[in-house]
């Protein structure tokens, strides 16, 4: 059995939110370097770091795999190409910064990254793919379902459900008890007082679609 610390670990892409995961493995993870489909990025590397072809992946098969792709204009493709590494379950990492807070209370799903200032309290569920950005607050009984994107300082009140491939933006409010459907977008700074359909686009104070 591979201790904390000793586990290695590689990043796909070699994007923003890659690099910021670099700042949250603190010593669960051994980062090895960066898998990115662009020759240039493998020809040149990334903050120390080697840059590898897709390769790498069945070479390197003792290590684990953290895939962060996704923006605001790509979320709605990170089933595809996540799906697209065709790696087992076993193979996802699940990355928590040491200064997020996340209750034992909580499930927290596979190749998911919480970033640092998280809170995630009790009975929240947080499904497979999933990532969180900075200082983000996600309250009691909240489910999160797979392949969502989370921006920074969004809060989430409790009851609250999001469905698949969403993208939260950075700031964004979303009231308790309510539903935002798979799909859907949430433009940052945004406050969510009544349900969001599937795959609508909402933004403003208080969200209205655009």
């Amino acid at each position: 059995m591979v201790a904390a610390g000793e586990r290695p670990l590689l990043i796909f892409p070699c994007n923003g939110n890659g690099v910021e995961a670099l700042d949250c493995l603190g010593e669960a993870y051994r980062c090895v370097g960066f898998v990115d489909d662009m020759p240039e990025k493998q020809r040149t590397g990334a903050h120390g770091y080697q840059v590898f072809a897709r390769s790498v992946l069945d070479e390197r098969a003792d290590a684990f795999v953290l895939a962060v792709p996704g923006s605001p204009t790509s979320y709605q493709s990170r089933r595809r190409i996540i799906d697209g590494l065709a790696l087992g379950a076993e193979r996802f990492a699940r990355v928590i910064h040491p200064a997020a807070r996340v209750s034992p209370l909580a499930t927290v799903g596979r190749n998911v990254l919480i970033m640092s200032g998280v809170v995630v309290t009790s009975n929240a569920i947080i499904a497979n793919h999933v990532l969180i950005m900075p200082n983000t607050v996600i309250h009691h009984d909240v489910v999160i379902r797979s392949w969502t994107l989370i921006g920074s300082n969004v809060t989430i009140a409790g009851g609250t459900s999001l469905g698949a491939n969403c993208y939260i933006g950075s700031g964004a409010s979303i009231m308790n008890g309510l539903s935002v459907g798979a799909r859907a977008l949430v433009g940052m700074g945004s406050n969510v007082v009544r349900n969001v359909p599937a795959g609508a686009r909402v933004a403003g104070n208080p969200a209205r679609p655009i």
